[in-house]
């Protein structure tokens, strides 16, 4: 399944808009780097090992960026409480969140998208396995801004897989992800597994939208994906 390319078509179809998205649980506290890892040793490295060895060296986090107002704390604040926040406010500057359970961890790193903050996004860049990008689709007037960041981070990593949020889908004049796509370049994005999702979180729902829990059910297995390819990897180093 993540051996291919997805993009918007993978979505699911709800009310004439496409969802997907995803879940953590929450407490602020200072990131921390990742774990220094060695290469693959003995034997002939196969495509599924340079992976391995591709991912463990860039980190276990799910970073979440995009503009101020796009809606990343209340989308996390979902993801972690699994019901829409009446008052949720944008975060001034790192938010780490995280979800645990026998078989599965995984831990979000959400960084402020006020320009005083987005030069901090690359730095993080190298601890991510998986790049989450959120945009405001009611606000075509910032899809430049949006655009231009996206890129300059994707060009520093050809091969980090990329998944961008279309929120507020539910809001008068949202753009689709159709739309979207190509007001953001999306298929100058190079190589790479590409998911291009629509969401939006309603507060005063008693429920998440199925896009959310949708999305959550994905990011959950390419977290699975990753640590298995991790478990690949020291299995590996035995031989």
């Amino acid at each position: 399944m993540f051996g291919l390319r997805v993009l918007a078509a993978s979505a699911a179809v709800a009310g004439g808009v496409a969802y997907l998205m995803w879940t953590s649980s929450g407490q602020k506290r200072a990131p921390e780097p990742p774990e220094e890892t060695g290469p693959v040793e003995g034997g002939e490295r196969t495509e599924a090992a340079a992976e391995v060895q591709n991912k463990q060296s860039r980190g276990t986090q799910v970073l979440v960026l995009g503009l101020d107002g796009a809606g990343k704390s209340s989308l996390l604040h979902c993801f972690a409480t699994g019901s829409p926040e009446q008052d949720m406010q944008p975060t001034q500057g790192f938010n780490a969140v995280s979800i645990s359970r026998e078989d599965l961890h995984i831990e979000f790193l959400e960084i402020g998208g006020k320009e005083e903050l987005r030069p901090y996004w690359q730095r993080y860049l190298s601890k991510a396995l998986l790049l989450v990008f959120v945009v405001d689709s009611a606000d075509p007037r910032l899809f430049p801004v949006a655009k231009k960041h996206l890129h300059e981070l994707l060009a520093s990593d050809p091969s980090l897989p990329l998944m961008v949020l279309a929120n507020k889908q539910d809001l008068p004049g949202a753009c689709s992800i159709t739309d979207l796509h190509e007001a953001l370049f999306l298929s100058g994005v190079g190589e790479r597994r590409l998911f291009l999702l629509g969401t939006h979180v309603k507060k005063g729902e008693a429920e998440l939208s199925s896009g959310v829990q949708d999305a959550r059910d994905l990011i959950t297995e390419m977290v699975l994906f990753f640590q298995t390819l991790y478990l690949l990897k020291a299995v590996l180093k035995t031989l």
